[in-house]
């Protein structure tokens, strides 16, 4: 008996959770490209805006480093540091550690267009949660805790 309480809790949870994920996921995705939407310079793709955010969050990194952390190729993150350099937004400089290898670092233009996207990103959704009541509010912050969790799983 206690297997099918078990099989009877999980049936009429699945359905629930199933509409959740079904809800979640494209609210998620419609925030998410909102915010992206937000940022200071509009040339600028989201892989190359998270690169030079990344940058920015970590200090100087490798081709190889950037390339795991978008999970790309390492030819498709060429491609995006080329575009960030010739913007005036990082620098390729040989590594102190192995002439061999190449290290990316922001420059002040980088580090400025990073606060700036940041600074519009903030304001926007600062906005739209100022029109939120307060229950609804704490109710979000208790979700991205949660989110958070999902995010790093």
């Amino acid at each position: 008996m206690g297997d099918t309480a078990g099989s009877t809790t999980e049936s009429t949870e699945a359905p629930a959770i199933v509409e959740l994920s079904e809800n979640l996921r494209p609210a998620i995705l419609r925030v998410s490209r909102r915010l992206r939407a937000e940022k200071a310079d509009h040339e600028l793709s989201d892989s190359q805006t998270f690169i030079l955010a990344y940058l920015h969050n970590h200090g100087p990194s490798t081709p190889g480093t950037l390339a795991s952390f978008e999970r790309v190729t390492p030819p498709s993150m060429n491609r995006t540091i080329n575009a960030v350099v010739e913007a005036g937004y990082a620098l390729r400089t040989p590594s102190a550690d192995d002439g061999r290898k190449v290290v990316i670092s922001l420059t002040p233009a980088g580090v400025a267009i990073v606060q700036e996207t940041r600074r519009q990103r903030d304001e926007w959704l600062y906005k739209r949660l100022a029109e939120l009541s307060a229950e609804d509010r704490r109710t979000l912050g208790r979700a991205a805790g949660i989110l958070r969790t999902l995010a790093d799983s």
